[in-house]
C-alpha cells in the first residue's frame, strides 16, 4: 500500500505485567505480542513500519526485522510518542496509520478496511471503534447531533454521562500526516496524567472543521488491549480458538478444542485428526490424513508428511517424518530425519545432545526400531534395517541397509 507509514506505539514497560520484560515482548502462543501487530500490518499491505520504543529497546529491536525504530526517551503519552516519530519523516506527507503494540487481536482485514475508508472519504482522520458492554478502561467516542465523531474522552477524564457510552476507541487510526502533526503541536498535557494524549488531536481537528470518519470492528475482541497477565491469558485463549476454527474450517478434525493448543503459524493438511491434549508449537507442518495425539507435543521446526501416525506421549523437535511412518508411544525424536514406512517402537529415544552440540539421527525408509531403543547421535540407520528391542546404538556406529542389530551396545545379529 503506497504513501502510508505505520507507527506502532511500543515504548512502555507495562508495570502491571510485574515483569522485567517489555510488555510488547511477552509471548502469546510462542510469538511476541507486538509481532502479531506487525504481521497484521504487513498482511494489510503496509510496508513502511516504524516502532516507537523505549523500555527494553534493544530487546524489542531483535524481534522486529524490517521495522524502523524511534526512541521515546521519556514516557509522556501517546501524542508525545507520535511526535517522537515525526523526527523520522523527512517531510510529513501522505497518510500515517497509528496502532498500539499491545493490541494483537486487530486483524489485517480490519486495518485494510480502515485505510480504504480513510482514503476514499478524504477524511483528515479515521479511527477504529468498537461497541462493548463494559467500556471501563477505554476512551469513549463522543459523537455530535449528526452522529459524527466530535472527540475522544479518556476513561480517567470521562464524566458520569460519558462513562456509560459503550462505543470505545480501539487505539488504531489513520491520519493525514500534515493534519496530524499540526494538531499535535497544539495538544497540551493538561489532564490527570499530565501526558500528551493522541486522542486530543481528534477534537482539535474537529474544531477546525476537518472531516473525522470511523470504522467499527466486526469482532469486538479486536479492541482488547493487554495490560496484565490475566489479559495476556485471555488474548491467548482467543487466538487459540481462532486458529482451531481456521483449521477445522479447512478440513482438519480437532476432537477436543478445549484441550488442544495449536500455534498460529502451524499448517495441517485435510482429513488429519488431532486428538485431545495435544500441543503443536510454531513452525510445524503436518500433512494430510495424519493422526496426532492424544497427549502429543510437537515442538518447533517439525515437518510431518502424509498419513503419519504420532501417538500418545510422543515429543518431536527439529524432526522430519516421512509418509506413512508410525511413531506411536512414549517416544522422543529430536534432530531426526525419518524416512517413509518407518516403525518407531514405544519408548525410543534419539539422544541428540552430547553436552556441546545437537547431533542428527537419520532413519531411512522401512527401517524398524524396536521398543525401548536408544539411538545416540550422530548415527544412521539404513533402509530396512532393524534395531532390536532395548538396543543402544552408539554414535557413529551406523547400521547398514537390511542389517539387524541387538544388545548394549548394539551389534550385528548373525543369522
Amino acid at each position: 500500500m503506497k504513501n502510508i507509514v505505520a507507527i506502532v506505539l511500543a515504548a512502555g514497560r507495562g508495570t502491571r505485567m510485574k515483569s522485567e520484560v517489555p510488555k510488547v515482548l511477552h509471548n502469546i502462543l510462542g510469538i511476541p505480542m507486538i509481532s502479531y501487530v506487525t504481521v497484521s500490518l504487513k498482511n494489510a499491505g503496509v510496508k513502511d513500519i516504524m516502532a516507537v520504543i523505549g523500555y527494553g529497546a534493544d530487546a524489542v529491536k531483535k524481534v522486529l526485522p524490517d521495522v524502523r525504530f524511534v526512541i521515546q526517551r521519556k514516557l509522556l503519552g501517546s501524542g508525545d510518542a507520535v511526535l517522537c516519530a515525526k523526527k523520522a519523516f523527512n517531510k510529513p506527507s501522505g497518510d500515517v496509520l497509528i496502532i498500539c503494540g499491545d493490541t494483537p487481536l486487530v486483524k489485517a482485514k480490519t486495518i485494510k478496511k480502515l485505510i480504504e475508508k480513510h482514503k476514499s472519504s478524504g477524511a483528515s482522520a479515521t479511527l477504529l471503534s468498537a461497541k462493548v458492554k463494559d467500556p471501563t478502561g477505554y476512551g469513549r467516542i463522543i459523537r455530535d447531533d449528526s452522529n459524527k465523531v466530535a472527540k475522544i474522552v479518556e476513561d480517567l477524564e470521562a464524566s458520569l454521562y460519558e462513562e456509560i457510552i459503550e462505543e470505545i476507541n480501539v487505539g488504531t487510526y489513520c491520519f493525514k500526516a500534515k493534519d496530524l502533526f499540526e494538531a499535535l503541536s497544539s495538544v497540551k498535557p493538561d489532564n490527570v496524567k499530565k501526558e500528551v494524549y493522541l486522542t486530543d488531536a481528534i477534537a482539535i481537528l474537529c474544531s477546525k472543521g476537518k472531516i473525522i470518519e470511523s470504522v467499527s470492528v466486526e469482532d469486538a475482541d479486536e479492541a482488547i488491549g493487554i495490560n496484565d497477565r490475566i489479559g495476556l491469558a485471555g488474548v491467548a485463549h482467543i487466538l487459540k480458538h481462532r486458529k482451531l476454527e481456521e483449521l477445522m474450517a479447512g478440513g482438519v478434525t480437532i476432537e477436543d478444542p478445549a484441550t488442544t493448543v495449536i500455534y498460529p503459524n502451524v499448517e495441517i493438511g485435510r482429513d488429519s485428526i488431532i486428538y485431545p491434549n495435544t500441543l503443536i508449537e510454531q513452525d510445524v507442518v503436518v500433512g494430510r490424513r495424519c493422526h496426532i495425539g492424544p497427549f502429543a507435543r510437537i515442538r518447533p521446526d517439525v515437518k510431518i508428511d502424509d498419513e503419519v501416525e504420532v501417538g500418545n506421549f510422543v515429543e518431536l523437535v527439529r524432526t522430519r517424518i516421512g509418509a506413512r511412518s508410525k511413531v506411536k508411544h512414549h517416544t522422543y525424536l529430536g534432530d531426526a530425519v525419518v524416512g517413509k514406512y518407518v516403525n518407531i517402537g514405544a519408548g525410543t529415544i534419539t539422544a541428540n545432545y552430547d553436552g556441546k552440540h545437537k547431533n542428527r539421527t537419520i532413519i531411512e525408509d522401512r527401517a524398524f526400531i524396536g521398543v525401548g531403543s536408544i539411538l545416540i547421535a550422530p548415527v544412521k540407520i539404513g533402509k530396512r534395517a532393524v534395531v532390536g528391542a532395548g538396543a543402544v546404538v552408539p554414535k557413529n556406529r551406523n547400521v547398514p541397509e537390511g542389517i539387524t542389530v541387538v544388545g548394549v551396545p548394539a551389534r550385528i545379529l548373525k543369522s
